[in-house]
């Protein structure tokens, strides 16, 4: 109003007026082109955000399945080392042996419980985790690729100048800066929580046994089998001693030529197990009932039976089914042995020390560094239109307030108006 009448009473004034209207129209020109750089910006951002956190969550979810699988493999190997055992046992049962068959039974029953406490955790943790990292994921692209749109359509809504879809639109891009923010600082605080659990693993390299993962893998408890391990090599290796004491007894009389049987064990008190260290001229503990074979009578009465043919078709049945089930406890053997000593653990930490810490900390680090330029650039771009929105609805009012007046003017003062139109030219405006 008051530009108005400084413009009735001079013409000095009517030009700064003219030279307002036309920044008018100018000016906006500047928010929307800063607008679009910042669009174009933060469609990047979100390129990088949704490229780091696919490659975290993989990397993540490949390091949990090592550690879990690692569970898995730990347990099978128990069960079967057991599933030997309990071989071994229902043997002794059949014999007659109820002492021997109880110990067995005993350390059978303490390994299975074991190797199913090992086997609970794994799956406990492995269902908690994934589950945790997938909702992780799934939470955060929806979240980015949304912002995605809302920041398309905030900038369409604003080019195309639509108030009250871009109201709604700038709303939303606050309450999506806000998440991006948060999620910021959950993933920096998992790039720190990578780090750690590297620093455990590396730890858990040097001392097993003193560790926040022996819940997960308990090395402690594998190195409290180790008496129940050396206990079984002792009694292989007297067995087999036995055995080729006999044999050497039928050498000297009826069968020169019968073979010895290996003994995969140095002897005591290490009991080292060494099955390749065998001499040629002997039979594995599992061959022996190919060399019985031709010593047992296939007659079930034993009525037709040669000199030879010494040993009846039950005993066959019962050493057959003693030396198979002594031939799987020392075929899981050295699985049973790696876990003692926790190597194959220690072998799973290191390929993931070697080969995906790095990676799993370099993607988090990117993953939060992202988010945090995106945040920025939201800041930034949903201010820029706040401040669009702002200035265009003060112009709108301000244009709202000027025409009434001149319309009034025009009633009122006829002849002023007609001199204002001569000076200023207000026919052609």
């Amino acid at each position: 109003m008051l530009l108005v009448r400084s413009c009735v009473g001079s013409t000095g004034n009517c030009r700064e007026l003219q030279k307002r209207s036309q920044c008018h129209k100018l000016c906006p020109l500047w928010p929307v082109l800063i607008a679009f750089i910042f669009m174009v910006l933060a469609i990047v951002a979100v390129g990088l955000v949704l490229g780091a956190t696919a490659e975290f969550h993989s990397r993540a979810k490949t390091v949990v399945n090592i550690i879990i699988d690692t569970a898995d493999d730990a347990s099978e190997k128990i069960y079967n080392t057991t599933g030997a055992i309990r071989g071994i046992k229902d043997t002794l049962l059949v014999s007659g042996s109820k002492y021997t068959s109880t110990s067995l039974m005993t350390t059978s029953e303490k390994l299975d419980s074991e190797a199913a406490n090992i086997q609970r955790q794994a799956r406990n943790n492995r269902r908690l985790i994934n589950k945790g990292l997938e909702i992780v994921y799934i939470v955060t692209t929806v979240t980015i690729c949304l912002n995605l749109v809302a920041v398309i359509a905030l900038s369409v809504s604003g080019f195309l100048r639509l108030p009250r879809l871009l109201y709604w639109l700038i709303a939303l891009c606050w309450l999506l800066t806000v998440l991006c923010w948060i999620f910021f600082g959950f993933y920096f605080f998992l790039e720190r929580f990578s780090s750690d659990t590297c620093t455990v693993l590396d730890d858990f390299q040097q001392d097993p046994n003193n560790n926040s993962l022996s819940s997960i893998l308990p090395c402690d408890e594998f190195l409290s089998a180790k008496p129940i391990l050396s206990g079984v090599s002792a009694r292989i290796y007297d067995m087999v001693n036995k055995v080729n004491a006999n044999i050497s007894n039928l050498q000297a009389t009826l069968f020169p030529n019968l073979m010895y049987v290996c003994n995969p064990f140095s002897p005591p008190p290490e009991y080292l197990y060494q099955p390749d260290k065998c001499p040629g001229n002997t039979i594995r503990i599992g061959d022996i009932p190919k060399v019985l074979k031709i010593f047992t009578c296939s007659d079930p009465n034993g009525g037709n039976c040669s000199g030879s043919q010494f040993i009846s078709a039950s005993n066959y049945k019962i050493v057959e089914a003693y030396t198979s089930s002594i031939q799987s406890l020392l075929n899981a053997y050295p699985g049973m042995e790696s876990l003692i000593e926790c190597q194959s653990v220690k072998d799973a930490f290191s390929q993931i020390l070697t080969r995906h810490c790095r990676p799993l900390k370099r993607y988090a680090r990117m993953a939060w560094a992202s988010l945090m330029l995106l945040s920025v650039i939201m800041v930034f771009l949903v201010l820029i239109w706040t401040t669009k929105v702002i200035q265009d609805k003060k112009h709108r009012h301000s244009d709202g307030s000027v025409k009434p007046h001149l319309a009034e003017l025009d009633l009122q003062e006829p002849g002023k108006t007609k001199g204002f139109q001569d000076n200023v030219g207000y026919g052609s405006v």
